[in-house]
């Protein structure tokens, strides 16, 4: 599978568009629509540029979940690379939603797990609440 134009739609949403470094919630130094790798603090980028790191990050965060034999729909695909694209893999290997989702627990137990996922620096940030929602309503479409 690849990345929906609603999945799309929605990162911009959240993301947001940065054509200029700055640190993200977590002090990360980010650019255009979320991109983290090896951006450095005072970089700019064009619309363009942003556009192209998107896709390539949208891609790297799709690799794994097309793994995953549980990921059988679009919308549970969607979710999971908009977890893994705001987190990185790393995190979601070490979840216990990955671990409910490989186990193929209820759906109801899965959207619980998305929704817990919406502190940064030990607070509750609305932004994540809402992409945590999101997520948890498009694992079941």
């Amino acid at each position: 599978m690849k990345a929906s134009n609603q999945l799309i739609v929605k990162i911009k949403e959240f993301e947001g568009l940065r054509l200029r470094a700055y640190r993200d919630s977590g002090g990360k130094p980010t650019i255009g629509y979320g991109h983290t790798l090896g951006v450095k603090m005072g970089q700019r980028i064009t619309e363009r540029q942003a556009e192209e790191m998107l896709e390539q990050d949208l891609w790297v965060a799709g690799r794994f979940p097309n793994t995953m034999k549980a990921i059988d729909t679009q919308g549970k695909y969607d979710a999971v690379v908009s977890f893994i694209f705001n987190l990185g893999v790393g995190n979601f290997k070490r979840s216990t939603l990955y671990r409910r989702i490989l186990h193929h627990a209820p759906d109801r137990l899965i959207q619980a797990e998305f929704r817990r996922w919406v502190h940064s620096g030990g607070k509750v940030l609305p932004g994540l609440v809402k992409r945590r929602e999101w997520e948890a309503r498009r694992w079941v479409e």
